[in-house]
């Protein structure tokens, strides 16, 4: 009958729909520490433009991000649909360069000498310098730059989602990985919109005549470096509790050893099931210096052998 009909093909969509927003969900948590560190890494990158081209940038670089998605998206699918068994590898490639990332940003940070063998990003850093002076050729840089952030976080973030939906049938993966990717977009690019914005809204506030407003505004200005410090430093942490925790669920002695560990700390008196909170994401974090280490160590080793002598 017509009637049964429809209401089957209504009970099959609704039945989908709940499926993509329940792994939607289980995606977007399993995604947080890229975007944390994609909303730092893109709101530093379109800093430094003039205040009135902040907003044209942020747009430019969102538009980017999307063709990034699109081609990404579609590449994920052929994957996932032709040579599923990659998909786990992939996870680990990305866990693995995860934390190589955030070992990466400490090594800059705390090692002077190990920025050394990344001459490439002193290229450009010296081309952004000279574009300096052209305002124009000074955006075109800081979007292209932005965009090729995003499209490697971008492949970190479908890459981890895929592993999510790899045994949902593939109108749940295809609806899953679209409904993501514009969910991120949209809701990275927005935040970084209204931090490069935060400075303006501080200043405009605190020539007000109004004293509390001068206040508030006197307060965003105080506080806006401090959120850019605090959300590069979320962002690193991140790195290494995301990508160590797809390396410890990857490889089965690791798996097997939090297991233990977990097993171990639910029997201590009095403290036992908080030990059993805390474990996983520390044992994580732990997974994720050691694993970043060793990569950073192979890279720079890599990099002084090939250099000239």
């Amino acid at each position: 009958m017509p009637g049964a009909s429809l209401i089957a093909l209504l009970d099959d969509i609704a039945s989908v729909l709940d499926d993509v927003a329940v792994l939607t969900k289980v995606a977007t948590k399993k995604t947080a520490g890229v975007l944390g560190d994609d909303l730092a890494l893109n709101a530093q990158q379109v800093a430094g433009v003039r205040a009135e081209r902040e907003l044209p940038v942020v747009w430019a670089v969102a538009k980017g991000s999307l063709v990034n998605k699109a081609i990404l998206v579609p590449c994920a699918l052929a994957i996932s649909a032709l040579a599923p068994w990659a998909v786990t590898p992939l996870l680990m490639v990305g866990g693995g360069f995860l934390c190589f990332e955030g070992c990466e940003k400490l090594a800059h940070r705390f090692l002077p000498g190990a920025a050394d063998h990344h001459a490439d990003g002193a290229e450009r850093g010296l081309a952004v310098a000279e574009a300096a002076s052209d305002p124009v050729a000074l955006e075109q840089a800081k979007v292209k730059g932005a965009v090729r952030t995003d499209f490697v976080l971008s492949a970190e973030i479908v890459t981890i989602a895929l592993g999510t939906v790899a045994d949902a049938p593939f109108a749940t993966r295809l609806f899953v990985l679209i409904g993501l990717s514009l969910l991120m977009t949209i809701g990275v690019y927005g935040l970084v919109a209204g931090i490069v914005k935060l400075d303006d809204l501080g200043a405009a506030l605190s020539q007000r005549g109004n004293g509390a407003q001068r206040s508030l505004g006197s307060a965003i200005l105080r506080a806006a470096p401090w959120l850019m410090k605090a959300l590069s430093v979320a962002g690193t942490i991140a790195m290494f509790l995301v990508g160590g925790g797809i390396l410890a669920h990857g490889l089965p002695f690791a798996h097997d050893l939090l297991h233990h560990l977990v097993d171990a700390a639910a029997t201590v008196g009095g403290i036992g099931a908080a030990l059993t909170r805390l474990l996983p994401p520390l044992f994580d974090l732990v997974v994720g210096v050691l694993v970043g280490s060793l990569v950073l160590a192979v890279v720079m080793l890599v990099q002084r052998l090939r250099r000239p002598r």
